[in-house]
Formats: C-alpha cells, sequence, structure tokens
C-alpha cells in the first residue's frame, strides 16, 4: 500500500523517466546548423567550383573534378536515409558536377533543422547524423581547396574570378585625386 502525506510535495510521488528524448537534448556545438550547410554547398562552393571547371581543363583538372563528385554524392548518401542512390547526371562533367550540387542540396533540405545536429539519446546507443555529414561536407572543402591549386598552376589569374564580387563599393571611387 502505497500512500502519501497531505504535506509531501507532488512531484515526489510522480515517476521519472531517465530515458532521453532527441527533441530535448542539447545541440552538439561543433556540428553547425543544417541551414549554415545547404547555404554553403549551394551558394558558395557552386559558384567556386563552377569558376574552377569552366576555367581550365587538363586530365589531373578533370580528374579531381571527378574525385569531387564522387565526394559530394557520398555527402547526399550520408544525409539519406537509405542508401539508394537515385543520383543519375550525365556523362558530360559540367553537367555531372551541376547535377551532384542539385542533389545534394535537395537531399540535405530534406533533413529536419530541428533535430539535425542534436545528440541522440543515450539509450539508442546511435551516433548523430551530424558529425559523419559534417565530415563528409569538410572533404568536400578540402577537395575544392585542391582542385583550386591545380587550376591555379594552369591558370595564374584563377583567383581574381574567385574574388571577384567579394566586396561591392556602394559609391564607387573617384577616378580624380581627393587631396
Amino acid at each position: 500500500m502505497n500512500s502519501t502525506l497531505a504535506t509531501e510535495p507532488a512531484e515526489r510521488t510522480a515517476t521519472h523517466s531517465l530515458l532521453e528524448t532527441w527533441g530535448k537534448n542539447e545541440r552538439m556545438r561543433h556540428v553547425p546548423p543544417i541551414g549554415w550547410m545547404i547555404e554553403k554547398l549551394d551558394v558558395d562552393l557552386r559558384r567556386r567550383i563552377g569558376k574552377l571547371s569552366g576555367a581550365a581543363t587538363n586530365e589531373a583538372i578533370d580528374a579531381e573534378l571527378r574525385v569531387l563528385c564522387r565526394l559530394i554524392d557520398r555527402l547526399a548518401d550520408t544525409a539519406k536515409f537509405s542508401r539508394s542512390s537515385s543520383n543519375h547526371a550525365g556523362a558530360d562533367l559540367q553537367t555531372r558536377v551541376t547535377g551532384t550540387i542539385n542533389h545534394a542540396v535537395a537531399t540535405l533540405g530534406t533533413l529536419d533543422a530541428n533535430l539535425f545536429g542534436r545528440r541522440y539519446p543515450f539509450q539508442t546507443f546511435e551516433r548523430s547524423k551530424g558529425e559523419p555529414l559534417y565530415g563528409a561536407l569538410l572533404v568536400v572543402i578540402d577537395h575544392v581547396h585542391r582542385l583550386t591549386m591545380l587550376v591555379r598552376a594552369v591558370e595564374p589569374h584563377i583567383d581574381e574570378k574567385l574574388l571577384e564580387g567579394l566586396v561591392v563599393l556602394q559609391e564607387p571611387l573617384r577616378g580624380e585625386a581627393i587631396a
């Protein structure tokens, strides 16, 4: 027989579960939000890869672009629930790069922004999807840097193209001297 006194607080009598829920767990600080990852891939990396792939070509650059496409596909596969690949990009390298990035952005867009980056409950004995997904994005960023180095060796003025539009003056500089 379980009886409680009228003077005891009601919280003591309620049973509390020690199980965690995914939605109430804290966010992992080392994994950026999914919105930032989508913007990084869709805006920044897409622009850089487009300028690098259109600049100059040789066998080493084409090989690095193919590796980059495989890595972006791996990024999209990491974001998916199932491992079936549904990206059928064309044989042309430019078309394949564009199609691969579109597929990865669409796959990243299917993730729940509220739950992404939260630690899984400890009782599930599973790891969060955020860490491997961010790791895959970092590998893509590293290979874009490698591609930049290869293109820079062939076309030394590629940095001007990559940095154009970075700073936009509201009022253009005057042609005549100020003082």
